[in-house]
């Protein structure tokens, strides 16, 4: 049910209020942090600069950190839109894009380090710009995959009434687009949203301070700072970078995320309002304001508007339904032809290269991803059996949520490598160490992705499903079994898929951990990715790399991908 411009019980005030000085001051300030932070990009890079600990430093390096993050969002959320549009409604498109998102989302964020980092700073060389783009796309790396399989479920989990109305009424593709496939994945994505700029903050101590072979590149920022504090066992720093972070991460939430969700109830699948819904003080704050209004209806609707009978089919085309979801729309012959092209050298020259790892290498290889595959079965078997019933009771008690929402939330954000030195400590006393310390870090990469889809998933269950489940008398486990598991099983599978490449992707940072200039480290292809990079060993690197996507490329093939098609078939709202 749509929400009105206006919060419940407000009348339209046209004067000018102290929200609208409040909204333009937030807006000066917010361009002058982008100007001014955006200009210490394009400088001169300094490959000896220090990471200082000084809390003075503290505002100078979030505000770039958050510039990274920001850049690094925008681009994942246009790629994810994109890519998921295409892949479903091309059928010879989605043949090829399905398995490259498998594969890209196994691969870690250090095996793409060094050949962004070199060919960026080729670009650009000794401009600090080169390496700002390579750590904006390791972000990238992080937070686009589990949105775009969010936005891909959404698409083809809309109901197929749905579609054959928009068909009845000859929709045109923009109209499709925008009143029936966008609104169908707001609230996963949002959610997915809120994960990935977790999973970067993940990432952060790995992205703003890496080395590559003996070169070190270093960034300003909140996470080479808490990486900074945490070589040095600097424990002041680390709380005062901590506790920036956590701050950070509120202040995003109520800004940010606790608006979009309480605006994102408006495309709920529902014929009976909620009793209780999640509120934002900061979108009725919006509402209110007079200029806000007056800039909606005349300037952001008019051109709206244009812009919608410019893509809306013209004359006779205009009754020309939205392309189906079929092999008759052809990809570009061009983009085709370099893709293959692309592809089939760099198979070539990724088979040459490889050629050169030894045998022993290949076997350490063999053994390293058995254990880590044992690894991130033990972390996801785990981080399901708690996930689910907390999702679910999150998603469906919008009180709760107001509470539990901003701390998950800045549980997931927090990077668990800045306290994982204390955790070495504890598990080395309590005997264990990096074995156990290993897969309890996986665990950090991987349960979110499951919490957070497990949240939209409740939040899309229709209220009147739990109306009728109260009127029939369910039992606890009937609602589970009929309701609550059926309506959020898309949801899910979408999850464990992003969980189980978050865990191999957390695997380059638990099973090789480096602090007080000491290297801890168990045996499993984490570490092996993690110590080729270190060495700029490239040719392990890249078949260690190689092996880990085969492994998550395979499992997806045999085991998510066949259970997604369920949820495709069997499993939807309507």
């Amino acid at each position: 049910m749509a929400r009105p411009l206006t919060p419940d019980n407000q009348t339209l005030n046209r004067s000018w209020t102290w929200q609208d000085g409040l909204i333009i001051l937030a807006l000066i300030t917010l361009i002058f942090w982008i100007v001014n932070t955006a200009a210490k990009f394009t400088a001169s890079y300094d490959p000896t600069i220090t990471i200082q600990l000084s809390p003075s430093v503290l505002p100078s390096y979030t505000a770039q950190t958050l510039l990274r993050m920001l850049i690094a969002y925008i681009i994942s959320l246009v790629f994810s839109v994109l890519y998921s549009y295409l892949a479903f409604y091309n059928r010879t498109a989605e043949k090829i894009l399905l398995p490259l998102l498998d594969i890209l989302q196994s691969i870690p964020v250090l095996s793409f380090l060094p050949g962004v980092v070199l060919a960026l700073i080729a670009i650009f060389p000794g401009s600090r710009l080169g390496v700002e783009l390579a750590a904006i796309i390791l972000i990238y790396t992080g937070m686009a995959w589990n949105m775009t399989f969010s936005f891909y479920q959404s698409l083809i989990s809309v109901p197929r009434e749905l579609r054959e109305v928009a068909k009845i009424y000859r929709l045109g593709w923009w109209q499709q687009v925008w009143t029936l496939d966008l609104p169908a994945g707001a609230i996963g994505l949002i959610w997915n949203s809120v994960m990935s700029v977790a999973g970067g903050w993940f990432f952060l101590m790995a992205i703003e301070s890496f080395t590559i072979g003996e070169q070190t590149f270093t960034l300003p920022g909140l996470g080479s700072y808490l990486a900074e504090a945490a070589n040095q066992q600097d424990y002041a720093a680390l709380v005062y970078g901590l506790a920036v972070l956590i701050s950070v991460i509120i202040a995003v939430d109520i800004v940010v995320w606790r608006p979009l969700i309480a605006w994102g109830e408006k495309f709920k699948i529902e014929m009976v309002e909620a009793e209780s819904t999640p509120k934002s003080f900061v979108l009725d704050f919006l509402r209110r304001s007079p200029t806000l209004r007056a800039f909606h209806q005349t300037v952001f609707t008019p051109v709206w508007e244009r812009l919608d009978n410019y893509l809306r089919p013209k004359g006779a085309q205009r009754t020309t339904a939205a392309p189906p979801r079929s092999h008759s729309v052809p990809i570009l012959p061009i983009v085709f032809f370099l893709f293959v092209a692309v592809v089939g050298w760099g198979t070539i020259a990724s088979a040459v290269q490889m050629t050169t790892v030894s045998i022993r290498d290949w076997q350490l290889i063999g053994i390293g991803a058995v254990l880590t595959t044992v690894r991130v079965s033990v972390a996801l078997v785990l981080s399901l059996l708690w996930t689910v019933p907390v999702g679910v009771a999150i998603g469906r008690n919008p009180r709760a949520a107001q509470v539990l929402q901003p701390l998950v939330q800045i549980a997931a954000s927090v990077p668990a490598t800045a306290l994982f030195p204390v955790l070495l400590l504890a598990l080395a006393n309590l005997g264990g160490g990096l074995e156990i310390g290993a897969v309890a870090l996986m665990m950090l990469g991987t349960m979110w992705y499951i919490l957070f889809n497990v949240i939209a998933g409740a939040q899309a269950i229709p209220t009147e499903l739990f109306e009728a489940a109260t009127i029939y008398q369910l039992s606890w486990w009937q609602r589970w079994r009929t309701v609550i598991l059926p309506g959020i099983f898309p949801y899910l599978i979408t999850g464990i898929i992003t969980a189980v490449g978050g865990a191999w992707n957390s695997s380059i940072v638990s099973e090789y951990v480096e602090f007080q200039n000491q290297t801890e480290q168990t045996l499993g292809l984490g570490a092996i990715i993690s110590e080729a990079s270190v060495k700029a060993d490239f040719p392990l690197l890249l078949a260690s790399t190689v092996v880990m996507s085969l492994l998550v490329v395979l499992t997806n093939r045999f085991v998510w991908r066949p259970l997604y098609r369920l949820a495709e078939t069997k499993y939807q709202l309507l």
